[in-house]
């Protein structure tokens, strides 16, 4: 008898493939198109205009017709233009009759915040509020406090027996009323970042000063200011990069698209010039230029403050104030000492 031999009905063959690596582009696509619309904004609105007007600069172009490359033409006149170095003398008295006074004026208010015990958070919307005000708005109640004929300042001056002054006419009444502007808008921003600042004291330094006998006032000059140095330095870079770049206020004032800064060109700042060269006389290319000289102002006023203000974080306390921390701690150690 023939005994056959049972097969297998199937046959398992195992391959042995080897694993291919995952695709990481592939796997953080969706990632990827979650936040690719802030890039494409910011390319289209952002990237592109700061190339493009770098391209104009170099181009004499009235936006509409072709382009001529002139090279660096408009930056050579541009530092033999006595409009523009105007401008820039206008914006630099401007700015320090905003910025120093708002400055002290914002700190003087955010330690009165901070200390107070009542109506804290009304004082602190009030303070605020003006920020979030139309400047359009704004400007023009300046305008009829400012007026010449008419203007609130000049009846109380009146009144008090004084002349009144034609501050929307003479050079130095313009630029006070613009700064006068610029600080109401923006003294109460600062007053609340310094209030942020001033509750990131700890309070066992000025317990440390009462101590040691300090009056309010040195301790506000020799713990409080030297503590807020980096909140300073912050608010001192930001007012500078605003108060270089002040145009609305100067613009609404005068409304004259003719004569935008006012009579002698007194409130003309360096946006006013560069608005009325590029968007008036359609200059775009020299208007660019303007542009990036006053970006070049900013860099080298920021960099200015960092080296008057800024410092390394550990520096912020002054050596008096540490060493009355060091010996409110010897105290207290003696203290326990003497207990046991």
């Amino acid at each position: 008898m023939a005994v056959s031999k049972a097969l297998p009905a199937t046959v398992h063959t195992t391959q042995e493939t080897d694993e291919k690596p995952p695709n990481k582009v592939r796997q953080a696509f969706p990632q990827y198109a979650a936040i690719s619309p802030f890039f494409i904004l910011f390319a289209v609105f952002g990237a592109f205009p700061i190339l493009f007007s770098i391209w104009i600069s170099f181009h004499s172009w009235d936006g509409i017709g072709s382009m001529k490359w002139v090279g660096l033409e408009q930056y050579s006149y541009l530092l033999s233009d006595p409009t523009f170095w105007k401008a820039i003398g206008n914006t630099m008295i401007i700015w320090v009759l905003s910025t120093v006074p708002m400055l002290l004026l914002a700190l003087v208010i955010a330690n009165a915040l901070h200390n107070a015990t009542r109506f804290r958070t009304f004082y602190r919307i009030a303070y605020f509020i003006p920020n979030v005000t139309s400047v359009v708005a704004v400007t023009l109640v300046f305008g009829s406090i400012f007026s010449n004929n008419f203007g609130l300042l000049n009846a109380f001056l009146q009144s008090i027996g004084l002349a009144k002054f034609d501050w929307l006419t003479q050079p130095w009444g313009i630029k006070i009323a613009i700064a006068t502007i610029v600080t109401w808008r923006w003294v109460g921003y600062n007053a609340i970042i310094y209030l942020a600042g001033l509750q990131a004291i700890s309070a066992d330094v000025y317990e440390a000063a009462k101590m040691d006998g300090a009056s309010p006032r040195q301790t506000f000059w020799r713990i409080t200011v030297p503590m807020l140095r980096p909140v300073i330095l912050f608010t001192a870079v930001t007012s500078t990069i605003g108060g270089l770049q002040i145009f609305t206020e100067s613009r609404v004032l005068f409304g004259d698209t003719n004569n935008i800064g006012g009579p002698g060109d007194a409130g003309m700042t360096i946006v006013s010039y560069l608005y009325q060269s590029a968007f008036i006389k359609n200059q775009f290319g020299y208007g660019a230029a303007i542009g990036w000289a006053l970006f070049i102002l900013i860099v080298l006023f920021s960099i200015i403050n960092w080296r008057l203000i800024g410092g390394n974080d550990d520096e912020r306390v002054t050596s008096r104030a540490k060493r009355r921390v060091e010996r409110k701690i010897a105290v207290q150690k003696e203290a326990a000492d003497d207990a046991r």
